[in-house]
């Protein structure tokens, strides 16, 4: 993926501290535990917090992180950033274009866990957005999970996973997200994982939309980027981890949707470029 040199956004908070790996109560886990209690935590729905306290003992403790008044320079820093401003450049042009104009989210950079607006966010949930504060949330060791766990390498497939989150965060402002949260409120479980289904795979096709149109302004795409994007969204498909998990594939308990789905739509919003493409809600077939 080509990126140096063009603008990096300046809607990042750093809230990274010295020390390694993921603190949780005053300790640090390992990365197999962290794979554990990811994969639990997105199967069985139980907070991965609580999973790490039962491996490691003790409970975690909030961690307050300070931001750093300028998000630290590396070549990764620089990358997240890089990539943000693609979803801003993309996102306010899309808006335009109906004659509204985009807010854009912040990104917040931490390690372990950190405060939200939606309670403790902790490394192990993997990254996330929060729609009450309209942030992303992101440990970068997620990205090396990715690498060790799922043979997900290269930067566009990491591109893909900050874009899929800014995607719900163009979800949270078009009245999607609540919508389908006060929805779930009336259903029943089943009924509610499938809209959150289809609330992902419409993240996803986002996600191959900003692909589309930043490649067109910004040529970013090298040979076999693509590949490894859709690699990562088969990797993490519902029913990929659920065998890997449990052996045993469940489809009323996917909340993100099967691996062919999650490349379908990503696909779709790539090969097209355009929003309307991506109305999973009326779609038929995902």
């Amino acid at each position: 993926m080509k990126w140096e040199g063009d603008r990096q956004s300046d809607n990042v908070e750093d809230r990274r501290g010295g020390g390694g790996g993921f603190g949780f109560g005053g300790r640090t886990v390992g990365i197999g535990t962290l794979v554990i209690a990811l994969i639990g935590g997105a199967i069985f729905g139980v907070d991965p917090g609580t999973i790490l306290s039962l491996l490691g003992g003790g409970s975690p403790a909030p961690v307050q992180q300070q931001t750093r008044a300028e998000p630290a320079n590396d070549r990764e820093t620089q990358f997240v950033r890089t990539t943000l401003a693609y979803t801003e450049d993309v996102w306010a042009a899309i808006f335009r274009e109906q004659g509204a104009q985009y807010t854009p989210a912040r990104l917040v950079l931490f390690e372990g866990a950190t405060p939200t607006a939606c309670g403790t966010g902790q490394s192990a949930t993997g990254p996330f957005y929060c729609p009450p504060d309209q942030r992303v949330y992101i440990d970068l060791d997620f990205f090396r999970l990715m690498q060790q766990r799922f043979n997900v390498s290269g930067e566009f497939p990491q591109a893909y996973v900050i874009a899929h989150e800014v995607g719900h965060h163009v979800q949270n402002l078009l009245g999607l997200s609540d919508k389908v949260h006060s929805a779930q409120q009336r259903l029943s479980e089943s009924e509610g994982n499938a809209l959150s289904v289809r609330l992902e795979l419409q993240a996803d096709c986002f996600a191959g939309v900003w692909a589309n149109r930043t490649n067109q302004r910004e040529q970013i795409l090298e040979q076999g980027d693509v590949e490894a994007a859709l690699a990562a969204a088969s990797a993490i498909g519902d029913d990929a981890l659920q065998k890997q998990s449990r052996g045993v594939v469940v489809p009323d308990s996917f909340t993100h949707g099967s691996s062919a789905q999650r490349v379908r739509w990503f696909r779709r919003g790539l090969d097209s470029g355009k929003v309307e493409d991506c109305n999973t809600f009326e779609a038929r077939q995902l």
